[in-house]
Formats: structure tokens, sequence, C-alpha cells
């Protein structure tokens, strides 16, 4: 068994608070890969076919609106789970790119094996829609709170909340994840 499967392990085995039984049959349904920087793991218009587990890494979840500019959704790191809920769930072009904005360790599942063990499996099946309820609430709290504070606020929200992302990403990408000007970024960060 790989490290990269000890981990998928692990998260399922403390999300579900034991090992279940048909753990190597889920795991056989993993795929390992490892995307360098940069890599697009989806674009808009592409129908996403996979959910990712983040071993090691980070990606971003973004769209790019008429002007040309990046709006991140969200920042997945070390143990979460990235797809476009909505274009995955219906195979339906999505409205969204993924990328790693890190070198990634990865494991994908592919949709239709993913609907085979939603189906056997109940306790992937839960796992799954903790998965789901997790991402819809922080993408909702992230974005409803951050609407209502400044941009110096914003940034003490994310040193506060997710430090961690202020030491491996760029200052752009961070930018577009708290929803101001990397200017604006570059400036309020000498007040930090």
């Amino acid at each position: 068994m790989s490290s990269m499967q000890q981990s998928l392990i692990d998260h399922i085995t403390s999300r579900l608070g034991h090992r279940p039984p048909q753990i190597e049959k889920v795991l056989s349904y993993f795929e390992p890969i490892t995307p360098k920087r940069g890599t697009l793991l989806l674009r808009e218009g592409e129908v996403c076919r996979y959910v990712y587990f983040i071993v090691s890494g980070c990606l971003q979840v973004f769209v790019i609106d008429k002007n040309g500019h990046e709006s991140t959704r969200e920042l997945y790191v070390e143990e979460q789970w990235t797809t476009d809920i909505f274009g995955f769930q219906n195979q339906n072009p999505s409205s969204e790119y993924i990328r790693c904005v890190e070198h990634c360790k990865l494991l994908r599942i592919h949709f239709e094996p993913f609907q085979q063990l939603m189906e056997a499996i109940p306790a992937f099946a839960h796992i799954y829609q903790q998965i789901l309820e997790v991402s819809y609430n922080n993408t909702v709290y992230r974005v409803n709170t951050l609407m209502s504070l400044k941009a110096l606020d914003r940034m003490h929200w994310l040193m506060e909340n997710k430090p961690y992302l202020m030491t491996r990403l760029s200052s752009r990408l961070l930018a577009s994840y708290l929803g101001i000007q990397p200017e604006t970024m570059t400036r309020l960060k000498a007040k930090l």
C-alpha cells in the first residue's frame, strides 16, 4: 500500500471513527496522480469527470469573468476533496477551473466508479455527504463574512482562519481569494 493510499485510509477512518471493512475496495477505484504547479485539472466548458483527494499540495477553484479577471471560489489543501460539485453531479459543462497552485499528490476517482461506490458502500456515501456539507458551509461562510469586511479586515480574517495560506501562496492568488485588488493586498501587507 502506498503512502498516498494510507493518507486516504487515515482520512476516511478519522471521518467514520473506525476503519471501514471495505476500504480496500474503495482504494481500488482511486488513481494516484502527481500534477505539477500550474496544471489545469478542469477548464470552463469541460465536463468534470473526477473528484480529487489532496494528499499534498494546493488546488484553486476559480472562474474567469468577462474582463479576464480570476475570482477564486476556494483554495483546497491536504486532506480536502475538490471537484466542480454541480458539474460533476450532473455531468454538465463546468463554469469553473481547477488548477494546481503547488506541485500536488492527488488521488482521483472517475464519475462512474464514484457512483458505484456511492451505491455499494453506504459509508462512502456518508463521507461524501459530509464533504459536500463542509465545502458548502465553508464557502458560504467565507463569502458572507468577507462581503461585510473592509480589505484590511479580510486580510486579518485570513491570518486568523487560514494562516498557512499566507506563507504558501502568492499575494495575487490571496487577493483573488479575498476579493480585493492585488495592489491593495500589497499596500495593506505593510499594515499587518
